[in-house]
């Protein structure tokens, strides 16, 4: 699968600081990359309207939405992904939600994933109803030599490309005296507000972080390609950019409900009764995941492939993530193009974009755009219920016809 991966993240050819780039992104995208999604399920499954009809069709990654679509009843979930990593941890999660013995399992699995009892578990529960390729994966070693699942008794969110990014600018600040995990300790969004603006903010006027940031490479591990890199920054420097995405996190929502934050200052969620949990990890959910899980399928392809080998009129919710910020324009054609012979009438498309436009108008062939509704305002309000914050647009079309 790596050649694929490589067709859908290069797009220069031959020997050049921007191919080069753009092969060190892909190779770096081959293994685990977020333990957690990074999209926030509340605000898809608003924009997305699921009924019990719908046929939810979503980019695997960290397979967190996936199981919490499934609150909102939707008929069937197709989980697409080419990374073999987020495919291996979407099964373990959905086997997890179906074998494991209650709710109390379930929350220590994933919600503290760091414990031994996990291993054992896993073992007991998970590891016997796995398909042979996600048991290879788990029991398999990584590149210092670990068994895969030992992540969870290590710390799983602590792990993957974005982990290991978060990890590093936690080592950062540390450096410059900057405890990250301070901000958590926050009674309420003033406070929030003030350590931002005492401790954070002066961080981005330090000389290194501004030359660290103005390297394309050093934002791989928030899933930025070279290509989107210029788009992002557009007129301002980058470091501007990171400040302004990480006031939005600190600041912009309350940190008793928002467990991004948690992941980001903290690197885990809150411990404490009542702590900010994805949808399908929240104890009110669990026994509806668990009854549900099986709706969920798993495919490991590239999603424009995946689309083409199904019927028409057969789906109608799209969740494609950030991939289009990836894409060729001959890239995003031919997947607009499959979406709309799979869609079904009413047929939703959410995802989202690292710099805050949509990227389809002028890209995407204006007759096929045609047939796609833009919600503007329900766009713009969606972006900022975004708790993630890390994104510059959230965006929502419908089928016109």
């Amino acid at each position: 699968m790596a050649h694929v991966i490589d067709r859908a993240v290069i797009n220069t050819h031959g020997i050049s600081k921007e191919s080069l780039l753009e092969r060190a992104f892909a190779f770096a995208f081959r293994g685990l990359v977020y333990a957690q999604i990074w999209e926030d399920p509340v605000v898809d499954m608003e924009a997305l309207a699921i009924t019990p009809q719908s046929h939810v069709v979503t980019i695997a990654s960290g397979g967190c939405n996936m199981l919490s679509y499934l609150t909102a009843d939707p008929a069937r979930i197709t989980a697409v992904d080419l990374n073999t990593a987020h495919i291996a941890l979407g099964r373990l999660k959905q086997a997890a939600a179906q074998r494991l013995p209650d709710y109390a399992a379930f929350h220590r699995f994933f919600a503290d994933a760091s414990s031994a009892e996990n291993i054992a578990a896993y073992r007991a529960y998970i590891g016997p109803h796995l398909d042979e390729t996600s048991l290879r994966y788990w029991e398999g070693r990584d590149l210092v030599g670990r068994r895969r699942i030992d992540m969870f008794r290590r710390g799983a969110y602590k792990r993957g490309l974005l982990g290991g990014f978060i990890g590093a600018a936690h080592l950062l600040a540390k450096a410059y005296r900057i405890d990250p995990r301070a901000l958590l300790e926050a009674r309420d969004m003033a406070e929030q507000r003030r350590i931002f603006d005492q401790q954070f903010a002066p961080l981005f006027d330090k000389k290194f972080v501004r030359w660290l940031t103005d390297q394309p490479a050093s934002l791989f591990g928030l899933g930025i390609p070279p290509a989107q890199y210029g788009v992002l920054a557009g007129e301002e420097k980058m470091v501007g950019v990171l400040r302004a995405r990480l006031e939005r996190l600190a600041c912009g929502h309350d940190l008793k409900t928002n467990y991004f934050a948690w992941q980001a200052f903290g690197r885990r969620y809150g411990r404490d009764e009542g702590a900010p949990l994805p949808p399908y990890l929240e104890a009110a959910h669990y026994e509806t995941v668990r009854s549900r899980a099986y709706r969920v399928e798993m495919a490991h392809a590239n999603m424009t492939d995946w689309l083409a080998a199904q019927p028409a009129a057969s789906a109608d919710r799209y969740v494609l993530l950030d991939a289009q910020d990836w894409m060729s324009d001959a890239q995003l054609n031919a997947l607009w193009s499959e979406i709309t012979r799979t869609a079904r009438p009413g047929a939703r498309v959410l995802f989202r974009t690292a710099a805050e436009p949509s990227l389809l108008p002028g890209r995407l062939d204006p007759t096929l755009l045609g047939r796609w509704h833009y919600h503007e305002a329900d766009s713009l309000r969606f972006t900022e219920q975004d708790r993630s914050a890390i994104y510059g647009g959230v965006h929502l079309y419908s089928l016109t016809d």
